[in-house]
């Protein structure tokens, strides 16, 4: 079973380092400020806090090295620049623009992970068979 790490960061993730586990926070908190900046119309504190908590959400999680590594390939250059820009926008106040370029970016650079999020959502014990439905797989 699961024992008490003198640390008390995380009673369930013995596995995972400190810097992972902010990481992980952090990205979570990103998303949800994003969320929260889209359902307040486009706020664009709220928008630009969450990109930010993102970003930096994803560089401790992977690690520097790897993030710069991912925005840096060959094939995902399209999708860097549009985040990149889109970001950009959000920051100088041009909210609605930014995350429509930025969400653009976003789908090219993860398409490559969209399979295996569709197998997860699949898996997944409660709402699975709705992802197994045809008219969702055939997307």
């Amino acid at each position: 079973m699961w024992t008490l790490k003198a640390r008390g960061t995380c009673l369930l993730c013995p596995i995972l380092s400190a810097p992972v586990e902010i990481g992980l926070g952090l990205t979570g908190f990103g998303i949800i400020f994003t969320f929260v900046g889209i359902l307040l119309f486009f706020d664009k504190g709220f928008l630009a806090m969450g990109n930010i908590l993102f970003l930096s959400g994803v560089t401790l999680t992977i690690g520097v090295k790897s993030t710069l590594q991912f925005f840096m390939k060959r094939q995902n250059f399209k999708g860097s620049v549009s985040f990149g820009v889109g970001f950009f926008f959000v920051l100088i106040g041009w909210p609605m623009i930014g995350m429509i370029v930025e969400t653009y970016g976003f789908i090219v650079l993860f398409s490559g992970f969209w399979p295996t999020l569709a197998v997860f959502l699949q898996r997944l014990p409660l709402v699975g068979w709705v992802f197994q439905q045809p008219f969702v797989t055939s997307v």
